[in-house]
């Protein structure tokens, strides 16, 4: 039995959302249990055979600040669904609230795994292809060395082979340009530092990869520092909600163009289905030493229910277990890094 920590109060709309995704969640999976916090009221009654309530008495505001989310609030649904984790009682824990505060209150409790500096949010964009590339990090990290982007591609590869079923899934660094002796002294050094780690066969290293070939799918995973990320992942939903609209409103112009919509209708449905960034929610914050997803802050009951099945996945296919095998066979190359983290509270808020 998988059980999975979930805070019900986190992110813009709360219990409206995450309730009914916990119970959709709890019919598909028969092998899961749920651990529900959220604050002791009657609103939003929830009842199901494999789900247990625990209550809070606080909530992280989406714009509390790190000093109020990890001093002040130690009673929050966030960090009591994080503290489940730490003490065993869940594999998993899956949040939609603040993502600075989630990064830093998993961090304090859950700790970094040895050999890594810096705890990443890996995401997913769709692509071309139909699928997804997962692009790491995505806000968590600012600003990075060559070496946090080393660690970013081993758990990146750990993530993609456990959840996606890729067994040797390719890695790009993201550049200005294909070529080695482009991009700055940082993503230069990384190059060297991802080549070598390929030639020890600790992973499948594309080369150097440009923006297109994020949407592309050129390769499984794009490693880059958290603003590049960040960036890459909102322009990427902003362009999918303006394809969807601008149909919308093409088609709906006159009787000629709804008689080509309604012919169109299964090509549109399966475009809309493709870059549908709800099916792709959940980011894996890799690094730490317990198993957080965080889910978009404005996720739906269906969004939120993806990033449940995401955290699932992981703890059922012993993701934290890869991280480290993976970790400890390549840490020869990684240097010692000045323990540090800059949270972007941006992130998937």
């Amino acid at each position: 039995m998988i059980t999975i920590a979930v805070d019900c109060m986190g992110g813009d709309h709360g219990l409206v959302v995450t309730l009914p995704a916990c119970r959709n969640f709890l019919e598909k999976h028969t092998d899961a249990s749920l651990i529900l916090v959220r604050l002791p009221d009657n609103s939003g009654r929830f009842s199901h055979a494999r789900g247990t309530t625990v209550t809070a008495t606080e909530v992280v505001g989406m714009d509390d600040s790190l000093e109020v989310a990890l001093r002040r609030k130690k009673d929050s649904s966030m960090r009591v669904a994080i503290q489940q984790v730490k003490d065993g009682r869940a594999q998993a824990a899956v949040s939609a609230g603040n993502t600075a505060a989630l990064m830093a209150i998993s961090r304090y409790l859950l700790k970094t795994l040895d050999g890594i500096d810096r705890p990443a949010i890996a995401g997913q964009i769709p692509n071309a292809k139909g699928q997804a590339t997962t692009v790491l990090d995505m806000g968590a990290n600012v600003d990075c060395s060559a070496e946090h982007l080393l660690q970013f591609a081993i758990m990146g590869s750990a993530l993609v082979s456990v959840l996606n079923g890729v067994e040797n899934p390719t890695v790009g660094l993201l550049n200005i340009g294909e070529e080695s002796i482009k991009g700055n002294e940082v993503i230069k050094k990384a190059g060297e530092l991802l080549r070598a780690a390929a030639q020890a066969g600790d992973f499948n290293f594309y080369g150097n990869v440009e923006g297109n070939d994020i949407f592309k799918g050129t390769s499984d995973i794009v490693v880059c520092d958290g603003f590049v990320g960040n960036v890459a992942l909102k322009a990427s939903e902003g362009l999918a909600t303006m394809i969807v609209d601008f149909l919308k409103i093409e088609f709906s112009r006159n009787m000629f163009t709804r008689l080509a919509a309604l012919a169109a209708y299964p090509v549109i449905s399966a475009l809309k289905k493709r870059m549908d960034h709800r099916r792709y929610n959940g980011g894996a914050l890799l690094g730490l030493r317990g198993l957080v997803f965080k889910s978009h802050g404005s996720a739906d009951a269906m969004a939120f229910e993806y990033a449940l099945t995401r955290a699932y996945e992981a703890a059922r296919h012993q993701l934290l277990d890869r991280v480290q095998a993976r970790i400890a066979h390549v840490a020869p190359l990684m240097g010692a890094v000045a323990p540090t983290l800059q949270c972007a509270a941006a992130s998937f808020d």
